[in-house]
């Protein structure tokens, strides 16, 4: 495989470095939401609960126990539950301005691996052509008999990139749609909860 991989090129090597940085990037996010997620139809209804009797302190508590985006956002809509409407909606939105980019982190990046990692193994498998013509061109100048196998050759050694820029893109394009979609769900929970807590404190 190491064989293989240095008959790619030099342009093999920041597809090697695309790949591992994909690969961290997905494994953080990954982690990131497994960590965060929680059920958010209990938790908030303890957080009702708790403000239906009138105790604030013990569900500022609760927030506070539990370090997510969603505690985060509901502690930020209670700490103002004696103010109007809007003052509540207004802190609860700037609170959730405040989580969606942590939410998003590294997003841009990984899409940009996804998107970039095919077009380097096409300039790689360019590069890896022109090679082979010189070849070619230097041969028949020299007036010796260019063989099926240089062009064979160098024509493989040249699609390698390509090969190496697909298996890195496609699984990165593929687990980026998937954390997407994960973090767009996460977001309109938090905009549910978010609605919930603001109909309950102004009643």
């Amino acid at each position: 495989m190491w064989q293989i991989f240095l008959k790619g090129g030099p342009l093999m090597w920041p597809i090697l470095f695309c790949s591992i940085l994909a690969l961290a990037i997905i494994i953080e996010r990954i982690w990131y939401l497994w960590r965060i997620q929680i059920d958010t139809h209990q938790f908030l209804n303890r957080i009702l609960e708790r403000m239906k009797r009138h105790q604030i302190k013990e569900a500022l508590e609760i927030c506070e126990k539990k370090q997510n985006p969603i505690s985060r956002i509901l502690k930020a809509g209670i700490l103002k539950y004696d103010r109007g409407r809007q003052q509540i909606k207004e802190a609860i939105e700037d609170a959730v301005l405040y989580e969606e980019p942590h939410l998003e982190r590294n997003m841009t990046a990984l899409a940009t691996i996804a998107h970039i990692s095919p077009l380097l193994g096409l300039l790689g498998t360019v590069v890896g052509m022109v090679r082979c013509f010189q070849i070619i061109q230097t041969k028949s100048t020299a007036l010796q008999v260019v063989s099926p196998g240089d062009l064979a050759g160098g024509i493989w050694e040249a699609l390698l990139t390509t090969v190496a820029g697909l298996v890195v893109a496609i699984p990165a394009f593929v687990v980026y749609n998937y954390l997407v979609s994960r973090i767009n769900s996460f977001i309109l929970e938090m905009e549910r909860v978010s609605t919930e807590l603001v109909n309950f404190l102004t009643e």
